[in-house]
């Protein structure tokens, strides 16, 4: 490759970094931003959602719109509109303004993505298209991969918002390399119709869908809401299949699965994205909300996933000519699934065992998205190419969407569960303590308010009868007991005489008041743990059976080692 398409490769490959580190990014910050913004995990991962879904959504109509225009204008509209999302999220002072920024985010990438791709290919000769086929490809695995490292270290030193400031520079250095760098004068254009019913059936079909898993577990999954939308999702997406395999122009050409191996990279791509990005999406809440660790150790605990990613995707988009696509994809599959066997049955408190379910998942996905990279893109060429390509975007994006539909929902019913069971532990735990019943009320007021707030703890930091409170009950006791015996006229040495000894007794009464309450927290506190532990663990246990049912998917491929004629 000449010097000049290795800078451009670079540079595509910067916009396709930054359009897929900000699908995960956001993961290990979730509890900083929770904090800072004063909101509950089921409300904020819709701005995971809303990235996800729109970029989803707009990819190829969007894609279609820089064909016609001019792909190298249009690719730095889209940078641009990436740069004020990123602004507008980096300032937000609200939920609902963080996920009105990342809405403009995910405009930008729609447009970013699939115009990399398309430059980014397009810059080399065809028998040499490999070689910026899987570069491209390995970016998207290693930013999404790394995201929640990344994310980590930024929000450690720098705090939630810094993880969309840093977008910034990054964002300028990209428009000034492109407007150096590709002609933006008398440019190739494609004349194309834009699907734009199928791209509302699309969107429709996501929304749905994603909506239905978010809130089934709140509404009742019985409930006519969750009904409507899981029937809104079945005809909106009957709908999309007659209106792609109808009009002449469709946002997804279906043509395309007539490929057995476009069809495999397609369902793999979103089934291992759906358990690799789980993993990387509840963990780091896991780590920082019920372990205590910071957001910068969260991010280096799941970082050998990442590292995995990075040291085996090139090398098995390598291997495939050599291994051929069932073995090799069957290998990251088996991976990934034992990955889940190990994350459900281990013990949280000691990190090897996450370490080595965490290494397992990150070798699995690696394995796996080299080979669909190169396998998605085939020997397409031309208006073919852009579309597979575009397509294959688009269920990467699905899967991210499923895996924070269905992970954190399921996580946000497990911890509801969860609490109501540590709430009516606490009310029977209460009843062995020797106070009044006020004091009582007044302990369970405070575990409430800890346990449903933003800490979701039961702890509190100082004694159930203070020294001040202990002081005031002495005195009270001694004035009660001299009142009591006609005392009020004896000798001072007698009342001290008498003030010492109930000292004595108050400050037994005190002090065993005081470990009963101890205790009393201590053990909740335990639960709380216990409880919050398996609410996390619990949807990779549901999970798991589900991930070895992939492996029946590297049937979809060639079971020869040599390259399909087909494709």
């Amino acid at each position: 490759m000449k010097k000049k398409q290795i800078i451009i490769l670079v540079t595509m490959a910067l916009g396709i970094f930054l359009c897929m580190l900000d699908t995960t990014v956001m993961n290990i910050a979730l509890p900083a931003i929770q904090t800072g913004l004063h909101t509950d995990l089921r409300t904020l991962q819709w701005a995971l959602n809303v990235y996800t879904i729109t970029f989803a959504a707009l990819t190829i109509p969007l894609g279609r719109i820089a064909d016609q225009i001019g792909r190298h204008k249009v690719y730095v509209v889209g940078l641009i509109l990436f740069f004020i999302g990123s602004l507008l999220s980096a300032t937000s002072s609200t939920v609902a303004l963080l996920i009105a920024g990342r809405e403009v985010q995910s405009i930008g990438a729609a447009i970013v993505f699939p115009a990399s791709m398309t430059i980014g290919i397009n810059t080399v000769e065809l028998d040499k298209r490999n070689q910026p086929v899987v570069v491209l490809g390995i970016t998207q695995g290693l930013a999404a991969a790394f995201g929640p490292t990344i994310g980590g270290l930024i929000t450690q030193f720098w705090g939630w918002r810094g993880i969309f400031y840093v977008n910034i520079p990054l964002v300028l250095l990209a428009i000034v390399m492109c407007v150096y760098l590709l002609p933006m004068r008398k440019e190739k254009v494609v004349r194309a119709k834009i699907d734009v019913i199928g791209m509302l059936l699309a969107i429709a079909t996501l929304f749905s869908l994603t909506l239905a898993l978010v809130q089934g577990s709140d509404w009742g999954w019985t409930n006519s809401k969750i009904i409507f939308l899981f029937i809104s999702f079945a005809v909106s997406f009957g709908l999309f299949i007659w209106r792609e395999s109808s009009t002449s122009d469709p946002m997804i050409r279906l043509d395309l699965f007539k490929y057995r191996h476009f069809t495999g990279a397609v369902v793999v791509t979103v089934l291992s994205g759906i358990f690799f990005v789980g993993m990387m999406v509840l963990m780091p809440s896991f780590f920082t909300k019920v372990q205590g660790y910071t957001e910068l150790e969260a991010a280096l605990m799941i970082t050998p996933a990442s590292v995995m990613v990075f040291l085996l995707s090139p090398i098995s988009g390598l291997l495939l000519k050599k291994v051929g696509s069932r073995l090799l994809i069957a290998t990251g599959l088996f991976l990934l699934a034992v990955g889940y066997v190990v994350i459900s049955v281990m013990n949280p408190n000691l990190y090897w065992q996450f370490a080595v379910a965490c290494i397992l998942i990150g070798a699995g996905y690696g394995i796996i998205i080299g080979p669909i990279t190169v396998l998605s893109a085939g020997d397409f060429t031309g208006e073919l190419l852009t579309a597979s390509q575009s397509v294959t975007g688009v269920f990467r994006q699905i899967g991210t969407v499923l895996a924070v539909a269905i992970f954190v929902s399921a996580l946000s019913t497990n911890l509801g569960i969860a609490k109501d069971q540590v709430w009516s532990t606490a009310q029977s735990e209460i009843k062995k303590v020797s106070v009044s019943h006020v004091k009582k009320q007044q302990i369970l007021q405070i575990t409430h308010k800890n346990l449903y707030g933003e800490k979701n703890t039961a702890a509190v930091n100082h004694p159930a009868v203070s020294s001040r409170a202990e002081s005031k009950i002495i005195e009270s006791e001694t004035k009660q007991y001299l009142v009591n015996h006609n005392g009020t006229q004896w000798p001072d040495a007698i009342k001290k005489k008498i003030r010492k000894e109930i000292t004595a007794i108050v400050k037994i009464k005190v002090k065993n008041v005081n470990r009963q309450v101890a205790n009393y927290h201590e053990n909740i506190i335990k639960i709380v743990k216990q409880k919050m532990t398996q609410a996390f663990i619990k949807p990779y246990q549901v999970a798991m059976p589900f991930a070895w049912l992939m492996l029946v998917t590297v049937f979809i491929f060639e079971k020869t080692k040599r390259k399909s004629k087909n494709i």
